[in-house]
């Protein structure tokens, strides 16, 4: 199995500024990110169902949204042997434009269960609970997705309907550990947009953010759809100033990726400009893919809620 070394952004004086320098966020942030290596492709010990490992199946939950002022469903994997007498850190896991609850879960070819199970059972990553919500968030049950600024809008608001109504269900009803230290978020391709979005405007809430193969309009830019206006300004991209920043941020994507084009690479770029430390790599040969999918989860999981 290749593994690279990460390739971890902006000095330890810039990442100290944003949540003070001596704090336990600044500690924390140093162990993960400076001593972190990734694997280019999930190893198969990782992703294989295998005989020795008992998997959790996934459930379907709805609950009511104030933020749209309807139901709204979401699925979640509770740990295999999952107790309710046992606390659990939890990580919201967001699709890609077009898609839903199902989107992640019922692919084969994503192995978010397999994963998350196995190296479980290897003591390589915490046992956790997996939600994965339906990230259209509109009020309006005739507005589809689509490529223009207001069919793009729901997405936007997904912020509002997770931290206002999905998260507070999901702490109320499952055995869940709360605080940022045991809250993470990460997304594909519209959902790692969303993701990058949430986390730098909430990381208060969020200390584990991961964005696979991000989409375009974070900043403003255009792509082959449409002309995106941008949720921040390129300076925007930034933790300075703020009480909190990530424990891990993560951007990955593949080098023949068709889809999103080199716009994760971009806000790697920005990132870069403006001190903002994080983790940056590339899935050589992946296009908008499993492959790209597996190795960002992989590597995410195996590096949140350290003891």
């Amino acid at each position: 199995m290749k593994k690279i070394l990460a390739f971890i952004l902006a000095s330890l004086m810039l990442a100290g500024c944003a949540s003070g320098a001596d704090s336990p966020e600044s500690k924390k942030e140093i162990n993960i990110m400076d001593n972190m290596t990734v694997d280019e492709f999930c190893p198969s010990e990782a992703s294989d169902t295998r005989s020795d490992v008992t998997y959790p199946s996934f459930e379907h939950v709805t609950y009511h949204s104030e933020t749209t002022g309807s139901d709204r469903g979401f699925n979640i994997l509770l740990p295999a042997g999952y107790k309710k007498s046992k606390k659990y850190p939890v990580v919201y896991v967001l699709h890609g434009i077009f898609g839903d609850e199902y989107s992640l879960t019922n692919d084969p070819n994503y192995k978010f269960k397999e994963i998350s199970t196995n190296l479980a059972a290897d003591g390589k990553a915490k046992e956790m609970i997996l939600v994965f919500p339906s990230m259209y968030a509109t009020s309006d049950p005739n507005l589809q997705p689509g490529f223009t600024n207001e069919q793009v809008a729901p997405y936007d608001n997904f912020i509002n309907d997770l931290v206002n109504d999905l998260m507070p269900y999901v702490e109320k009803n499952y055995s869940v550990l709360t605080g940022r230290d045991n809250t993470a978020i990460a997304g594909f391709s519209m959902g790692g947009r969303e993701t990058l979005y949430i986390g730098l405007q909430r990381p208060d809430l969020f200390g584990y953010v991961g964005a696979f193969a991000p989409a375009p309009g974070l900043t403003p830019g255009q792509d082959w759809a449409m002309q995106h206006p941008g949720q921040l300004t390129e300076d925007e991209l930034t933790f300075e100033g703020k009480d909190y920043s990530p424990y891990l941020l993560l951007v990955c994507c593949g080098t023949d990726d068709h889809t999103v084009g080199q716009f994760p690479k971009s806000y790697h770029e920005i990132f870069d400009r403006n001190g903002v430390k994080h983790i940056w790599y590339e899935v050589t040969g992946a296009d908008h893919d499993a492959t790209m999918i597996n190795s960002g989860f992989n590597n995410f999981i195996s590096n949140i809620f350290p003891d």
